[in-house]
């Protein structure tokens, strides 16, 4: 856990909406074990960022939409074997899925790695809003105010899926 302001988050910053980049930005990233209690240390390190960051009123969103997209890299972008660090390289233990939190003056983004090149995918029609299981991307749809994922280049394998908020006027 902790603030990260490597070159990893470029490609997340690229495959986002348009962004001033002359506007003030800070990020924090935490490594997440292939496990659901993953979900649960997830809203906890938002938490204490967004405290931080003195965002603590939009917690309840944010921490919805990052269990969301936790939850399905766990569940659906994981290989079988994901009980086992990943390689990145040679010798380089890599843990599978990334939570990154970046804030700008008026936006934040959360945005989730994970090993898989798949896209995810929304249930199209009518919805089973009683179903256990199914409502994850548009609860992420609803909750904030746009999402989307892209692929990852270079070293980087995988894809990130993100989701922005306005915190303030644009």
């Amino acid at each position: 856990m902790g603030t990260n302001g490597s070159t990893m988050l470029e490609p997340l910053r690229q495959g986002l909406p348009p962004i001033d980049p002359a506007a003030v930005s800070t990020s924090a990233s935490c490594a997440l074990p292939p496990a659901y209690e993953a979900v649960g240390g997830a809203r906890k390190f938002t938490r204490a960022t967004l405290a931080q960051w003195d965002l603590s009123e939009r917690f309840d969103d944010v921490a919805l939409v990052v269990s969301e997209l936790v939850t399905n890299a766990l569940r659906h972008a994981l290989p079988s074997d994901a009980a086992q660090d990943h390689l990145d390289g040679p010798g380089r233990h890599t843990p599978p899925v990334r939570l990154h939190l970046m804030r700008w003056t008026s936006r934040l983004v959360c945005a989730v790695r994970d090993p898989s090149h798949r896209s995810p995918e929304r249930r199209e029609g009518d919805e089973d809003f009683a179903a256990e299981s199914g409502r994850g991307l548009f609860l992420v749809d609803s909750f904030s105010d746009s999402w989307g994922w892209h692929p990852l280049a270079g070293t980087l394998q995988g894809k990130v899926v993100w989701a922005l908020f306005r915190t303030g006027p644009e």
